[in-house]
């Protein structure tokens, strides 16, 4: 199989989708390995990395996707990346398409076959290509808001974790998932009074285990989340269903009664956000905005900005995936593997992930009907 690897075009987009070691694990498996000019020049890597493990280097991204089978990527294509599709063409990369009406049509139109990373499913629930940049935007969710808590970037003035005689900030985190939890490690770590609000009473079981009184856990209804945010200095988005948009938990009202200077990253913007304030994406450029006094940061590819860290992370756990498809093509590779199976979203013209479907109001068309998978294998 030949795969193709374009460069990221998203703004300020600096991961790349495979490193040398992967370029070099494709190759000794039989494949051929195109990647556009100075693709991982952002990750640290150069062409001649590249070139030193076997791939070859094309000059533009319509060379790359002419010549390949299986493009794998970072982010979702954009619309200047849509009339570069090929049919029948395997596309493996996050593709976040239930707020993206445009992107999903143009794979229907071009009957291309959309792997999604983010609904690559586990049997235990767990999402193995989502888990690492979760890790990081959650890691960086503290670090970005502690920064936008500074005065002169229109913040509170105040430091995360308070000085001895003075008070730390309050850090609210809805949604105790793989993303809170990483956000509580680096708030706590840095002193902050945290608050992490989930529905999932097991969950908060677990964070109690693991974190003890130096949080505070509540359950998610409306009071609880409006007394939370009320109180935060830094407020985190981290809510996730699989595949799908996100709910909006924190309405425009609760918003208002935040202080002026108090902060919100929203890391749940690439699935259209958690937050009822948080209505555009940002970009790394221009991360925030200012509505009812409130820093917004709504940023939807926050890993790329710790690019080199990102994409070693991201193609640990990819690569495998990658190299079954390539391997095996990806009709067999999908039939022998449910949790890969789970990560198709659309296929021959078809959506195939429910709640994509549903988030778009298009039809759904369960993969066993395109594929001969085994009865109630991902349906």
């Amino acid at each position: 199989m030949i795969i193709g690897v374009p460069k990221e075009i998203k703004s300020n987009e600096n991961r790349v989708a495979i490193t040398p070691a992967g370029v070099q694990a494709m190759v000794k498996a039989g494949h051929r390995v195109v990647i556009e000019n100075n693709a991982g020049v952002g990750s640290g890597i150069s062409n001649e990395d590249y070139v030193a493990a076997g791939a070859e280097i094309l000059a533009t991204p319509a060379e790359v996707f002419a010549a390949a089978d299986m493009i794998m990527k970072v982010k979702e294509p954009l619309p200047p990346e849509y009339g570069l599709f090929k049919e029948g063409q395997l596309l493996f990369t996050y593709l976040h398409l239930a707020p993206e009406p445009e992107l999903t049509r143009a794979l229907l139109d071009k009957k291309v076959v959309g792997i999604a990373y983010e609904t690559i499913q586990l049997p235990n629930g767990s999402l193995p290509l989502l888990t690492p940049m979760s890790e990081v935007a959650g890691r960086m969710a503290v670090q970005i808001g502690a920064q936008f808590l500074e005065k002169h970037h229109g913040g509170l003035g105040i430091l995360l974790g308070g000085v001895p005689g003075v008070p730390p900030a309050k850090v609210t985190i809805i949604g105790g998932g793989v993303v809170g939890t990483n956000a509580a490690k680096i708030a706590l770590g840095m002193g902050a009074d945290v608050t992490i609000v989930d529905l999932n009473a097991n969950r908060l079981r677990y964070l109690d285990d693991i974190f003890g009184s130096r949080i505070k856990t509540l359950m998610s209804n409306s009071y609880n989340i409006a007394a939370a945010v009320k109180e935060a200095d830094l407020l985190i988005g981290a809510v996730l269903i699989p595949g799908a948009r996100a709910p909006k938990l924190v309405t425009e009202e609760m918003v208002k009664q935040m202080k002026p200077g108090a902060v919100i990253v929203d890391v749940a913007i690439d699935q259209g956000g958690s937050i009822e304030t948080v209505d555009r994406v940002t970009t790394h450029a221009q991360p925030t905005y200012v509505k009812h006094g409130v820093i917004h940061y709504s940023v939807a590819n926050m890993p790329g900005a710790v690019a080199r860290t990102s994409t070693f992370a991201l193609t640990n756990v990819t690569l495998p995936y990658a190299l079954k498809l390539a391997g095996k093509g990806y009709r067999e590779a999908i039939k022998e593997d449910a949790a890969l199976a789970k990560g198709v979203n659309v296929i021959d013209g078809k959506v195939t992930y429910r709640a994509v479907a549903e988030s778009l109001g298009l039809p759904y068309t369960p993969l066993s009907q395109v594929l001969k998978v085994p009865a109630g294998f991902v349906d």
